[in-house]
């Protein structure tokens, strides 16, 4: 969660229904691209302190937007080793050897990778994690590789010059078209996003550029696998629909299902007989002790509570919340479906009261008669409920330092028992001592090594997670139920 949020986001909430914005912005995974203006490339390198030091200004400055959205660059030497090795395997492959890259990671728990129309790679360490061998990962950078080969990026490029382009930046929380709209000519973005040719074109290229380079073929369907499931334990876990069409990465792009088949198909078409590499223990080993989740200078969630040592506050929703945390808010909803909430920051003028604030347009249909101001935990706040034509809402506003904080919870059917336990939730905002702020560490993902009484239940015990510790494990591994270990077999698991 960012220090500030989108001033308006709630207007269209009251109208639109909030849940199916919080909701979809929890399920969106996949692969997107991001074109900004083009800069050159030396060669295939990994990411330095000095990455953007030979850009032009204006490139470099929108380059450091793009990282900057994404958590920053995530140091990991032995990973960046091993993903330049894997890069110019590929390379070498390649339709096109002539081409060069840069290789980024990025410091997010999203799911994402993308390519500039230049060759510059982007992946996130969310996207790592979930991989289980380099033949995985390779089927990864292959596919955005071939992006860049079929000029994808700079086709779509030619047609938008006249704005910077920053996929799945924002998409998180953009789910509504309208919402889309009003926060894209607020930060001067624009979205875009490979047509769903492109992304079978890429995925087709990709796999034979994987397959030539001696990897497994089959790794792009089995990261495909892995990814569709992923998708349906989070959509379980808000209580959406395990769908086909919730398993799209985007609108435009062919679904789970669809892509793992064809992926499949063309993995059988290049597989070269003794070449099926998977590299799996060099893999798993240069991930150990990857960051997972969030990361705590970005703020974290642990099962109902939010912390964020750096901004020096928590707080804590209601039981049968499940949280997540985005870089514009902090976001939650209930297995039913029913209920959802959103804690964000806004700056507000010192002049200006909070009970003032919260009629001034933050949400529509506010109810004046419920406008009330009142101390939570020694900081000035202001509550109101507002009613929409399907939801209802008790809206917080609690100034805290420079800023004030917003919590909107949501409920269909706003009842007495409902809002009680919304209040008891919005008392646990509170002070982060520091001491507790200097105790925040991250969860990562640790290896370790199959016994011989060992089973997957007895592993996902171990995970330090706040719920389906077990689906988590299976998905993280990429198991199916019922699964059996293999004596000796490296495996992950997320621990403190």
């Amino acid at each position: 969660m960012s220090s500030l949020g989108i001033e308006q986001t709630f207007r269209y909430g009251a109208r639109r229904g909030l849940f199916a914005v919080l909701a979809a912005a929890m399920l969106t995974v996949g692969c997107s691209n991001v074109v900004l203006e083009r800069f050159g490339l030396s060669d295939v390198s990994a990411q330095r302190d000095d990455i953007a030091a030979d850009l032009p200004p204006a490139q470099r400055r929108e380059h450091e937007r793009l990282v900057a959205a994404y958590g920053g660059v995530y140091r990991a030497p032995k990973l960046e080793a091993l993903i330049i090795q894997t890069v110019e395997r590929l390379v070498a492959a390649s339709e096109r050897p002539d081409l060069n890259y840069r290789v980024v990671i990025l410091n997010s728990p999203a799911i994402n990778a993308f390519a500039l129309p230049s060759g510059s790679l982007y992946i996130t360490r969310g996207l790592i994690a979930l991989a289980n061998d380099t033949s995985e990962l390779s089927s990864v950078l292959s596919h955005e590789m071939a992006h860049v080969i079929a000029r994808h990026a700079a086709i779509r490029e030619d047609q938008i010059r006249q704005a910077v382009i920053v996929s799945r930046v924002i998409s998180d929380v953009l789910s509504d078209p309208d919402l889309g709209a009003l926060a894209l000519a607020r930060s001067k973005l624009s979205l875009a996003t490979f047509s769903r040719g492109q992304e079978l074109e890429a995925d087709a290229v990709g796999v034979g550029i994987s397959g030539r380079a001696g990897y497994d073929s089959y790794g792009a369907s089995r990261f495909l696998t892995s990814m569709g499931r992923f998708a349906e334990l989070r959509a379980a876990t808000v209580g959406q629909p395990r769908s086909n069409d919730r398993l799209d990465f985007l609108s435009s792009h062919p679904s789970t299902p669809e892509r793992i088949s064809i992926a499949a198909a063309n993995a059988q078409q290049n597989v070269t007989p003794g070449v099926n590499e998977r590299d799996r223990k060099a893999f798993l080993e240069a991930i150990d002790g990857l960051v997972y989740g969030d990361d705590p200078k970005e703020g974290f969630v642990r099962g109902q509570r939010f912390l964020h040592p750096n901004l020096g506050f928590t707080f804590t929703a209601p039981d049968g919340f499940a949280l997540e945390n985005t870089p514009q808010a902090v976001l939650g909803a209930t297995s039913s479906g029913k209920e959802a909430l959103r804690l964000d920051a806004v700056r507000v003028p010192a002049m200006q009261t909070l009970a003032t604030y919260l009629s001034s347009g933050w949400i529509d249909g506010v109810e004046a008669s419920s406008i009330e101001t009142l101390t939570i935990n020694g900081f000035p706040a202001a509550t109101a409920v507002a009613r929409g034509e399907q939801w209802s809402f008790r809206l917080y506003a609690i100034r805290f330092g420079s800023d004030v904080y917003r919590i909107a919870f949501a409920a269909r059917d706003l009842t007495p028992a409902l809002d009680g336990a919304f209040r008891t939730a919005a008392d646990t905002f509170r002070r982060v001592p520091v001491e507790e702020a200097r105790g925040a560490s991250p969860q990562r993902i640790s290896m370790v090594r199959v016994g011989l009484t060992d089973t997957v239940e007895r592993f996902a015990r171990r995970m330090t997670v706040p719920d389906r510790k077990l689906d988590r494990f299976l998905v993280l591994n990429g198991l199916e139920r019922g699964a059996k270990l293999k004596l000796g077999d490296l495996v992950k698991i997320v621990v403190e």
